[in-house]
């Protein structure tokens, strides 16, 4: 793989984010999970769009750049053979995302306890995916930033200004990745991101304002637990239920949150379980029976492509960053 200069764009300026030194050698595990695991659906799940730069699926091998608490690491996962991942980490952080593997995999989940599906459609999905698990990242404020980034804007709007962010204000990957990938930024440099690179990357003043709030807490939430987030978060300005569910979902594998405010979930539960579209309420209706998996149910709708039909076209988002 080439090692050539990379630049990229910081509120106009031009700096150098490669070449790298040699590639230290990998720390190196096999998992072998306990149970079914659909690898790519699981930990896909955390890719945040096609060009993502924190996480790339390039043929079998799932690459991921994170910040874990002990450094930047990156992370290299492929199934060698049926139920057999294979797992290399490099970085200062590769201990810890190496340990953390099971639990990215879906380890700590337990569907078993799912009640027995009232809806037959629900029934089928779960008897045709037993590999899809909650996986976690345990990575609290970087599940939450990504999450604010998203909130009231489409999915082509928030991936490109994370790709933008991350890879302008994030840190370069260690190992041998097959593109560019960086790790997102740290607490401090959430908080020391200029405006006009905000604007520039497309994200909304009320959204760069929400993560520059949430950095000046960064510590308290990266502490965060599954007990105490939900808390904690809504305690913040521009931080509601449905960017607080996000972050559970995202951080903790929640197998119960609901991310209600959703632009789309609610109709796409309503389609999936009554035939028709709904609204938050009805939704939550829908999704009482299954109570302590809620968001499994919802898992289980997508993987099995239970969507609303498109009626009209597409939405082509006004790009505003020349303004």
């Amino acid at each position: 793989m080439s090692r050539g200069v990379r630049e990229a764009v910081v509120g106009g300026a031009p700096q150098t984010r490669d070449p790298r030194p040699a590639h230290e050698r990998p720390l190196e595990t096999e998992y072998r999970p306990r149970h079914p695991l659909d690898l790519h659906r699981t930990v896909g799940f955390q890719q945040r769009g096609r060009n993502d730069p924190t996480m790339q699926r390039h043929g079998a091998v799932i690459w991921r750049a994170c910040r874990t608490p002990e450094g930047i690491a990156t992370l290299a996962l492929r199934e060698v053979s049926p139920g057999v991942i294979r797992a290399a980490t490099w970085g200062p952080g590769a201990g810890w995302a190496l340990d953390q593997v099971p639990a990215l995999c879906g380890a700590n989940d337990d569907p078993a306890g799912m009640p027995e599906p009232p809806h037959p459609l629900i029934a089928e999905a779960h008897r045709r995916h037993p590999g899809l698990r909650l996986g976690r990242t345990d990575l609290v404020f970087d599940a939450l930033a990504s999450a604010i980034f998203e909130q009231k804007v489409t999915g082509l709007q928030a991936f490109g200004a994370w790709r933008r962010i991350v890879t302008w204000c994030g840190e370069r990957a260690p190992g041998p990745t097959p593109t560019p990938m960086f790790a997102p930024p740290s607490v401090e440099g959430w908080r020391g991101i200029p405006s006009w690179s905000w604007h520039r990357a497309g994200l909304e003043p009320p959204q760069a304002r929400a993560v520059v709030e949430a950095a000046r807490r960064g510590e308290a939430i990266a502490r965060a637990t599954a007990a105490d987030a939900d808390r904690l978060l809504t305690s913040l300005r521009g931080i509601g239920p449905w960017t607080a569910a996000e972050t559970r979902i995202r951080a903790f594998g929640d197998p119960d949150a609901v991310s209600v405010g959703d632009f789309h979930l609610a109709h796409h539960v309503g389609y999936a379980l009554a035939g028709a579209r709904t609204d938050d309420d009805g939704m939550l209706e829908l999704l009482a029976p299954y109570a302590g998996h809620r968001q499994r149910v919802i898992r289980l709708i997508g993987a099995a492509g239970l969507h609303e039909p498109r009626r009209g076209p597409r939405l082509h988002p006004e790009d505003h960053r020349s303004r």
